[in-house]
């Protein structure tokens, strides 16, 4: 059975997260974390010790730290789900996005959702494009070191891969075996042809929405877009007709 057969589509959350970096500067954070940062961009940049300048160091801190569970914090999981419609055919989808600026208080609220809704991994999966390397470690991680329990969706920590197979991964799915390829989420929704994600903001302005604007909810609009684009990317997957505007629901 195919992966994509192995779940009722009626039973996957799909999920994408937004992150920033921890603070607003990098002069915010400790000397120790300055330094850690500072090794940090040598492995990025493939530079010596000697070769990078305070200004870049300051600067990839802006621009790159929110990537890294080390030194960036979650502002935004949106999910999404389809139902069943008593009176249509039709799925519908309902959109729910978590936003909080202090991230222990957001991630409680996102495991409150898959304890009381999708806590069995054997009847219901997590569905996003590249959550196996980005998404679910980054939540995992940011859990971990606000000390929070894990639901049983996400307490994966040493499990071999047939023991995450409720975790459902778009890319994974389009690579097709090939270990090489990356795939954004845009260019599979314009070569599917259905909207955009990024038609407002894209993710390197995330931080610089947060830290100067402070505008959740538009960073929230934006990632609900995201989940959108996840499901319609697998509804094609399926060979299934694309969602309608009358068909998706944001719940606030």
């Amino acid at each position: 059975m195919s992966l994509l057969d192995t779940f009722d589509l009626y039973n996957i959350l799909f999920l994408d997260i937004e992150t920033v970096p921890g603070v607003a500067d990098f002069e915010e954070m400790s000397e120790e974390m300055q330094e850690l940062w500072a090794i940090k961009c040598r492995n990025i940049f493939r530079k010596g010790e000697d070769e990078l300048e305070f200004d870049e160091i300051a600067g990839a801190f802006g621009d790159r730290a929110g990537i890294y569970a080390e030194f960036g914090k979650i502002v935004c999981v949106s999910v999404g789900f389809l139902s069943r419609q008593p009176d249509s055919p039709e799925p519908l989808l309902r959109l729910k996005s978590f936003t909080n600026h202090m991230e222990a208080g957001l991630l409680d609220d996102f495991c409150e959702l898959l304890n009381k809704h999708f806590s069995n991994p054997d009847k219901f999966a997590i569905c996003g494009h590249n959550i196996k390397e980005f998404d679910i470690p980054y939540i995992c991680r940011r859990m971990l070191l606000n000390q929070l329990p894990f639901p049983r969706m996400l307490d994966i920590a040493g499990k071999k891969p047939w023991e995450t197979k409720h975790l459902i991964d778009t890319m994974d799915l389009w690579k097709f075996g090939d270990i090489k390829n990356y795939t954004s989420l845009r260019l599979l929704a314009a070569i599917f042809g259905f909207p955009s994600p990024k038609d407002d903001i894209d993710g390197g302005d995330v931080a610089s929405v947060y830290w100067e604007e402070r505008d959740l909810d538009r960073i929230a609009s934006y990632c609900e877009k995201d989940v959108l684009a996840t499901v319609q990317l697998f509804l094609k997957m399926k060979r299934l007709p694309l969602l309608q505007p009358a068909q998706v629901v944001v719940v606030r």
